[in-house]
C-alpha cells in the first residue's frame, strides 16, 4: 500500500530542514529503491523464514532488545556510510532503518507474534517457516486441530487477519489526507546531540503504547477515533522519529570527521 514509502518521503522533508545544505545524504529516490521488493518485506517473499528481519517488540519489556539492537546496527552502519560518502550503502541503511523504526512503532507489531506462532506450531520456532506454504498453512496434530490452528490465525478476528486489517486501516487513513505536526521538536533535536537516538525511540514507543490503538481495534474494529488518532498522533510520531534517526547519523558522521 506504499505506507513505508509515504513515511520516508515525509520524514525526508522534515529531515532536510534540520541538516546543513552541504551535508551528504542519499536522495529520497535512492532510499525508496530499497523499499518494496528490495526492502525487508521483500525478504519474506524471496526466502521465507531465512534471514527475515523480525520487527516486533514488547513496549512493556525493557529487555526486549532484538529490534533495538537491529536499529542500533543500522545507526552505526549509516553513520559509517555517510562518513565514507558511500551513497548506495547509505541509501540501503537509511531505508532499512526507517522500515525497522516504522514497524517497531506500529501497534500491530507490539503483539507477541513469535510466542503465538510457536504455540500454534507446537513449539516449532520461526526458522521452521522456511517455505511459502509453511508460512501460510499452520500444522496440527490432526486435521481438526490443524483447522482450529489456521482458523485462530487466519479466520475472522484471527491473529494475522487482525494484524493485516489494522495495517490496512492505517494505509487508507494515511492516503485520505495530509498530516500536520510531523516536524521534530527543537528539544528533541538538541537531545539527539547529547543522548543519541535510542532514548527518543523508547519514548516514542511508550507514547504510542499508551494510546492502546491495537487493543481497541481488536475489540471494536476500525473507528473514527482510531482514524483520528492515527492521523494526528501515530503517523506524525513515526515520521518525526525516522527523521530524528537520520539526523542522529548525520550529526555523528560530521562529529567524527571533525575529530
Amino acid at each position: 500500500m506504499g505506507v513505508h514509502q509515504r513515511i520516508d518521503r515525509l520524514a525526508k522533508r522534515e529531515f532536510k530542514k534540520l541538516i546543513p545544505h552541504r551535508a551528504f545524504f542519499p536522495t529520497v529516490h535512492d532510499i525508496l529503491h530499497f523499499e518494496g521488493l528490495n526492502g525487508p518485506d521483500g525478504i519474506k517473499r524471496k526466502s521465507p523464514g531465512q534471514d527475515e528481519p523480525w520487527h516486533y517488540i514488547d513496549p512493556t519489556d525493557p529487555n526486549d532488545n532484538q529490534l533495538r539492537e537491529m536499529i542500533s546496527d543500522h545507526l552505526h552502519n549509516l553513520t559509517q556510510a555517510l562518513r565514507d560518502k558511500n551513497e548506495q550503502r547509505a541509501a540501503f541503511e537509511a531505508a532499512w532503518m526507517a522500515h525497522a523504526i516504522t514497524d517497531g512503532l506500529t501497534p500491530a507489531h507490539h503483539y507477541p507474534l513469535e510466542e503465538k506462532l510457536e504455540e500454534l506450531r507446537d513449539g516449532q520456532g520461526l526458522e521452521s517457516r522456511n517455505t511459502a506454504s509453511k508460512k501460510l498453512v499452520l500444522p496440527g496434530k490432526t486435521r481438526r486441530h490443524q483447522f482450529a490452528n489456521n482458523w485462530e490465525f487466519w479466520g475472522a478476528k484471527g491473529v494475522m487477519t487482525t494484524h493485516i486489517m489494522f495495517e490496512w486501516g492505517i494505509a487508507t487513513t494515511l492516503a485520505a489526507g495530509r498530516m500536520a505536526n510531523t516536524a521534530p521538536s527543537g528539544n528533541d533535536v538538541v537531545r539527539i546531540k547529547s543522548e543519541g537516538f535510542m532514548p527518543l525511540f523508547d519514548e516514542a514507543l511508550n507514547r504510542i503504547n499508551e494510546l492502546q490503538l491495537y487493543d481497541e481495534f481488536a475489540r471494536v474494529g476500525w473507528t473514527r477515533r482510531l482514524a483520528r488518532e492515527t492521523r494526528e498522533h501515530l503517523m506524525p510520531e513515526i515520521v518525526r522519529t525516522v527523521a530524528l534517526a537520520w539526523y542522529a547519523c548525520v550529526i555523528e558522521a560530521e562529529k567524527t570527521k571533525k575529530a
